[in-house]
């Protein structure tokens, strides 16, 4: 069993700049030394690590070449991948905690599968925000557009995932940041919303209408030119594939609730969610044997 939260267990970015946060001398030279010792090995890791040993990591588990995304640029490398594997291997653990879903969940879930079975429990690390407000995006509307070959589909079984794609109107939350790093922030969301070389769902700064007039707000966008944009999809062909895929992230129709459920918290009903949702419903019952 597989399941994805989330969790503000890092510290908030006024509590991080604050006098409680703040380095004496000493600290600071620490934090030089020390950064000078580790650059070495900190670069290697920003490359993800040599291709033979993500290919063999992928081999021992028995994962397609493909399963992996890029991993430079901070996420975990095949080294620290394979140390994750030999821990759960070794120690069949019935159950794994991690702060910060990515591949190492991927690897985590597959080697829990291959070691007998067990729990991984996912937080994602959410950044902070300190308003929100209810805000019409005009010349875009959510759809299920893009092909999902990872995380709530396989190469097998490929899911769809929501982004938006021109055209119409979409009702949505937009959320301000805090004070604070906001570069930092922004990088948090980039990496976690973005996949894929080339991405398909790509970052845009959008115009958008709220009670207090128009603002800017960064919007994730479907490239129409991206290899994984699948077009608009007709409600009962997406239903079908909806309610088949399933992936280490979970299914791709607890997907579609979750995204229902929570416009329906703050007041929104999307008539061609509701829609969407009804059909895969259907057909998730349509599949499930009687009795």
């Amino acid at each position: 069993m597989t399941t994805r939260e989330a969790t503000r267990y890092l510290p908030r970015a006024t509590e991080r700049d604050g006098a409680l946060h703040r380095r004496s001398p000493a600290e600071w030279a620490w934090v030089v030394a020390f950064g000078a010792i580790q650059w070495p090995w900190l670069l290697r890791s920003l490359s993800g690590g040599p291709p033979a040993a993500r290919e063999a990591l992928l081999a021992r588990l028995d994962l397609p070449p493909d399963a992996l995304p890029h991993l430079g640029s901070w996420k975990a490398d095949a080294g620290l991948l394979g140390l994750i594997t030999d821990h759960i291997m070794t120690e069949r653990p019935a159950r794994v905690v991690e702060f910060g879903a990515g591949a190492s969940t991927l690897i985590a879930a597959r080697a829990l599968q291959l070691a007998g079975g067990g729990s991984l429990l996912s937080f994602d690390q959410h950044g902070d925000f300190v308003e929100q407000t209810r805000a019409i995006a005009l010349g875009w509307h959510r759809s299920f557009c893009l092909t999902l070959t990872r995380w709530r589909g396989t190469r097998e079984q490929p899911a769809l995932m929501m982004a938006l794609d021109r055209g119409g109107s979409c009702t949505g939350v937009a959320y301000r940041l805090p004070p604070g790093d906001r570069l930092k922030q922004i990088e948090m969301l980039l990496r976690r919303e973005t996949d894929g070389i080339p991405a398909t769902n790509v970052a845009r700064w959008i115009s958008v209408n709220t009670t207090s007039g128009p603002i800017r707000a960064l919007a994730f966008v479907a490239s129409r030119e991206g290899p994984a944009y699948a077009g608009p999809q007709p409600h009962p062909v997406a239903a079908q594939i909806i309610a088949r895929a399933a992936g280490h992230w979970g299914s791709a129709a607890t997907y579609l609730q979750r995204t229902v459920a929570k416009l329906d918290e703050h007041g929104i009903r999307d008539r061609n969610l509701w829609e969407l949702q009804k059909l895969v419903a259907d057909e998730i019952r349509r599949l499930t044997p009687s009795g």
